[in-house]
Protein backbone atom coordinates (compact mmCIF):
# COMPACT_ATOMS: atom_id res chain seq x y z
CA UNK A 1 0.00 0.00 0.00
CA UNK A 2 1.41 3.53 -0.70
CA UNK A 3 2.79 5.45 2.31
CA UNK A 4 1.60 8.68 0.73
CA UNK A 5 -0.41 11.20 2.50
CA UNK A 6 -3.90 10.49 3.45
CA UNK A 7 -6.02 12.39 0.93
CA UNK A 8 -9.47 11.18 2.02
CA UNK A 9 -10.85 9.59 5.37
CA UNK A 10 -14.04 8.50 6.42
CA UNK A 11 -14.92 7.73 9.52
CA UNK A 12 -18.18 5.98 10.91
CA UNK A 13 -20.34 7.67 8.46
CA UNK A 14 -23.71 7.76 7.87
CA UNK A 15 -25.96 9.27 5.09
CA UNK A 16 -30.18 8.48 4.54
CA UNK A 17 -30.71 9.24 1.35
CA UNK A 18 -34.10 7.63 1.44
CA UNK A 19 -32.83 4.06 0.14
CA UNK A 20 -34.05 1.43 1.39
CA UNK A 21 -31.19 1.38 4.19
CA UNK A 22 -28.68 4.48 4.43
CA UNK A 23 -25.09 4.74 2.97
CA UNK A 24 -23.10 3.22 5.95
CA UNK A 25 -19.17 2.95 5.83
CA UNK A 26 -17.17 2.26 8.74
CA UNK A 27 -13.55 3.51 7.20
CA UNK A 28 -12.41 4.47 4.07
CA UNK A 29 -9.16 5.87 3.54
CA UNK A 30 -7.80 7.18 0.03
CA UNK A 31 -3.84 8.09 0.10
CA UNK A 32 -1.29 9.81 -2.74
CA UNK A 33 -0.51 7.32 -4.94
CA UNK A 34 -2.78 4.50 -4.26
CA UNK A 35 -5.91 3.65 -6.04
CA UNK A 36 -8.92 1.67 -4.97
CA UNK A 37 -11.86 -0.06 -6.28
CA UNK A 38 -15.42 -0.40 -4.72
CA UNK A 39 -17.66 -3.21 -5.53
CA UNK A 40 -21.13 -3.01 -3.95
CA UNK A 41 -21.70 0.72 -4.46
CA UNK A 42 -24.61 0.92 -6.96
CA UNK A 43 -24.90 4.63 -8.70
CA UNK A 44 -27.71 6.21 -6.60
CA UNK A 45 -25.51 5.62 -3.12
CA UNK A 46 -22.12 6.65 -5.71
CA UNK A 47 -23.92 9.86 -6.17
CA UNK A 48 -24.14 10.23 -2.50
CA UNK A 49 -20.54 9.26 -1.61
CA UNK A 50 -19.13 11.38 -4.03
CA UNK A 51 -20.94 14.15 -2.86
CA UNK A 52 -19.89 13.48 0.61
CA UNK A 53 -16.10 12.92 -0.67
CA UNK A 54 -16.26 16.73 -2.23
CA UNK A 55 -18.11 18.05 0.56
CA UNK A 56 -21.54 18.81 -1.58
CA UNK A 57 -23.43 17.40 0.97
CA UNK A 58 -22.20 16.54 4.91
CA UNK A 59 -23.11 13.03 6.96
CA UNK A 60 -25.61 12.93 9.06
CA UNK A 61 -23.18 11.08 11.32
CA UNK A 62 -19.21 10.51 11.43
CA UNK A 63 -16.79 12.25 9.95
CA UNK A 64 -15.43 13.03 6.26
CA UNK A 65 -11.64 14.16 5.77
CA UNK A 66 -10.51 15.69 2.48
CA UNK A 67 -6.70 16.75 2.29
CA UNK A 68 -6.48 17.10 6.19
CA UNK A 69 -9.78 19.09 6.74
CA UNK A 70 -13.20 18.34 8.09
CA UNK A 71 -15.88 19.16 5.02
CA UNK A 72 -18.02 20.24 7.86
CA UNK A 73 -15.34 23.05 8.76
CA UNK A 74 -15.37 24.12 5.25
CA UNK A 75 -17.91 27.03 5.42
CA UNK A 76 -16.40 29.44 2.57
CA UNK A 77 -17.85 29.08 -0.97
CA UNK A 78 -14.40 29.98 -1.88
CA UNK A 79 -12.68 27.47 -0.18
CA UNK A 80 -15.23 24.59 -1.12
CA UNK A 81 -14.71 25.80 -4.81
CA UNK A 82 -10.80 25.49 -4.31
CA UNK A 83 -11.15 21.87 -3.40
CA UNK A 84 -13.30 20.90 -6.07
CA UNK A 85 -10.53 21.77 -8.30
CA UNK A 86 -8.52 19.08 -6.66
CA UNK A 87 -10.71 16.39 -8.13
CA UNK A 88 -11.06 14.53 -11.08
CA UNK A 89 -14.71 13.09 -11.59
CA UNK A 90 -15.57 10.89 -14.49
CA UNK A 91 -19.38 10.64 -14.35
CA UNK A 92 -22.38 10.59 -16.80
CA UNK A 93 -23.25 13.26 -14.40
CA UNK A 94 -20.14 15.54 -15.85
CA UNK A 95 -22.09 17.00 -18.64
CA UNK A 96 -21.19 16.83 -22.25
CA UNK A 97 -22.65 19.60 -24.66
CA UNK A 98 -22.84 17.25 -27.62
CA UNK A 99 -23.13 20.27 -30.31
CA UNK A 100 -19.60 20.97 -29.77
CA UNK A 101 -16.54 18.50 -30.38
CA UNK A 102 -14.56 16.56 -28.49
CA UNK A 103 -11.90 19.34 -28.74
CA UNK A 104 -14.22 22.17 -27.55
CA UNK A 105 -15.70 20.40 -24.84
CA UNK A 106 -11.74 18.88 -23.58
CA UNK A 107 -11.41 22.68 -23.78
CA UNK A 108 -13.95 24.28 -21.47
CA UNK A 109 -12.40 23.36 -18.29
CA UNK A 110 -9.53 25.67 -19.63
CA UNK A 111 -10.87 28.53 -21.68
CA UNK A 112 -14.13 29.76 -22.28
CA UNK A 113 -12.88 30.84 -26.14
CA UNK A 114 -14.21 27.47 -27.91
CA UNK A 115 -14.39 29.30 -31.57
CA UNK A 116 -11.23 29.44 -32.00
CA UNK A 117 -9.43 27.84 -29.29
CA UNK A 118 -6.35 29.98 -28.32
CA UNK A 119 -3.14 28.12 -29.47
CA UNK A 120 -1.79 27.00 -25.68
CA UNK A 121 -5.16 25.69 -24.84
CA UNK A 122 -4.94 23.91 -27.93
CA UNK A 123 -1.49 22.42 -27.42
CA UNK A 124 -3.12 21.45 -23.83
CA UNK A 125 -6.08 19.35 -25.56
CA UNK A 126 -3.94 17.76 -28.14
CA UNK A 127 -1.63 16.27 -25.31
CA UNK A 128 -5.09 15.23 -23.19
CA UNK A 129 -6.63 13.65 -26.26
CA UNK A 130 -3.14 11.52 -26.70
CA UNK A 131 -2.87 10.84 -22.84
CA UNK A 132 -6.50 9.39 -22.48
CA UNK A 133 -6.08 7.80 -26.21
CA UNK A 134 -8.84 9.75 -28.20
CA UNK A 135 -7.62 9.95 -31.49
CA UNK A 136 -7.44 13.18 -34.10
CA UNK A 137 -10.78 12.02 -35.94
CA UNK A 138 -12.37 11.74 -32.57
CA UNK A 139 -11.29 15.04 -31.18
CA UNK A 140 -12.70 16.66 -34.61
CA UNK A 141 -15.88 14.88 -33.98
CA UNK A 142 -19.03 16.49 -32.60
CA UNK A 143 -19.56 14.84 -29.21
CA UNK A 144 -23.04 13.72 -29.50
CA UNK A 145 -21.86 11.15 -32.65
CA UNK A 146 -18.74 9.67 -30.48
CA UNK A 147 -19.34 6.20 -29.36
CA UNK A 148 -19.85 5.55 -25.48
CA UNK A 149 -16.67 4.43 -24.82
CA UNK A 150 -14.54 7.88 -27.02
CA UNK A 151 -17.33 9.37 -24.87
CA UNK A 152 -16.10 8.25 -21.57
CA UNK A 153 -12.53 9.15 -22.32
CA UNK A 154 -13.32 12.58 -23.43
CA UNK A 155 -15.16 12.55 -19.64
CA UNK A 156 -11.63 11.36 -18.26
CA UNK A 157 -9.87 14.18 -20.40
CA UNK A 158 -12.34 16.88 -19.02
CA UNK A 159 -11.52 15.46 -15.80
CA UNK A 160 -8.06 15.71 -15.48
CA UNK A 161 -7.71 19.17 -16.97
CA UNK A 162 -7.08 20.63 -13.77
CA UNK A 163 -4.66 18.71 -12.57
CA UNK A 164 -6.66 16.99 -9.59
CA UNK A 165 -5.03 14.98 -7.28
CA UNK A 166 -7.68 12.69 -6.63
CA UNK A 167 -9.49 11.17 -9.53
CA UNK A 168 -13.04 9.42 -8.82
CA UNK A 169 -14.89 7.55 -11.04
CA UNK A 170 -18.94 6.52 -10.96
CA UNK A 171 -19.47 2.85 -12.82
CA UNK A 172 -16.98 3.88 -16.14
CA UNK A 173 -17.78 0.40 -17.47
CA UNK A 174 -21.12 0.51 -17.42
CA UNK A 175 -21.96 1.07 -21.30
CA UNK A 176 -18.89 -0.95 -22.58
CA UNK A 177 -18.16 -4.06 -24.22
CA UNK A 178 -15.78 -6.57 -22.35
CA UNK A 179 -13.03 -5.08 -24.52
CA UNK A 180 -13.51 -1.36 -24.36
CA UNK A 181 -13.78 -2.04 -20.53
CA UNK A 182 -9.83 -3.67 -20.17
CA UNK A 183 -8.71 -1.26 -22.50
CA UNK A 184 -9.92 1.63 -20.91
CA UNK A 185 -8.96 0.35 -17.56
CA UNK A 186 -5.43 -0.15 -18.16
CA UNK A 187 -5.38 3.44 -19.62
CA UNK A 188 -7.28 4.37 -16.39
CA UNK A 189 -4.46 2.90 -14.37
CA UNK A 190 -1.23 4.22 -16.47
CA UNK A 191 -2.67 7.86 -16.23
CA UNK A 192 -3.17 7.38 -12.23
CA UNK A 193 -0.19 5.78 -12.03
CA UNK A 194 2.10 8.09 -13.81
CA UNK A 195 0.35 10.99 -12.27
CA UNK A 196 0.73 10.08 -8.58
CA UNK A 197 -2.55 10.22 -8.14
CA UNK A 198 -5.27 8.90 -5.37
CA UNK A 199 -7.68 7.00 -7.19
CA UNK A 200 -11.54 5.69 -6.53
CA UNK A 201 -13.50 3.85 -8.51
CA UNK A 202 -16.98 3.00 -8.43
CA UNK A 203 -18.24 0.06 -10.60
CA UNK A 204 -20.68 -3.31 -10.44
CA UNK A 205 -17.71 -6.03 -12.36
CA UNK A 206 -15.06 -7.54 -9.84
CA UNK A 207 -13.07 -8.46 -13.38
CA UNK A 208 -13.07 -4.61 -14.16
CA UNK A 209 -12.60 -3.33 -10.50
CA UNK A 210 -9.33 -5.96 -10.29
CA UNK A 211 -8.00 -5.03 -13.88
CA UNK A 212 -8.28 -0.78 -12.88
CA UNK A 213 -7.07 -0.59 -8.96
CA UNK A 214 -4.59 -1.72 -6.94
CA UNK A 215 -6.84 -2.73 -3.94
CA UNK A 216 -10.55 -3.72 -4.20
CA UNK A 217 -13.08 -3.21 -1.35
CA UNK A 218 -16.15 -4.38 -1.47
CA UNK A 219 -18.97 -2.89 0.93
CA UNK A 220 -21.15 -4.52 3.40
CA UNK A 221 -24.34 -2.50 2.95
CA UNK A 222 -25.56 -3.44 6.20
CA UNK A 223 -22.80 -3.64 8.88
CA UNK A 224 -20.58 -0.21 6.24
CA UNK A 225 -17.58 -2.95 6.99
CA UNK A 226 -15.41 -2.94 3.67
CA UNK A 227 -14.17 -6.46 2.91
CA UNK A 228 -10.69 -6.46 0.84
CA UNK A 229 -9.87 -8.27 -1.92
CA UNK A 230 -6.70 -9.20 -3.31
CA UNK A 231 -5.25 -6.65 -5.86
CA UNK A 232 -5.78 -8.85 -9.44
CA UNK A 233 -4.03 -6.31 -11.32
CA UNK A 234 -0.65 -6.28 -9.49
CA UNK A 235 -0.65 -10.07 -10.19
CA UNK A 236 -2.06 -10.12 -13.58
CA UNK A 237 0.29 -7.99 -14.90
Amino acid sequence: MPGGDVLVALNAVTKDYRALRPLRLQRLELRAGESIALLGVDAPMSEVLVNLITGAQLPDSGEVTVFGRATSAVTGVDDWVSDLDRFGLVSERAVLVDQFTAAQNLALPLTLEIDEIPPDVATAVHNLAVEVGLSADELSALTGALSAAAQLRLRLGRALALTPRILIAEHPNARLSQGEAAAFAADFARITAERKLGSLVMTADATFAGAIADQVLTLQPATGELKARSGWRRWLS
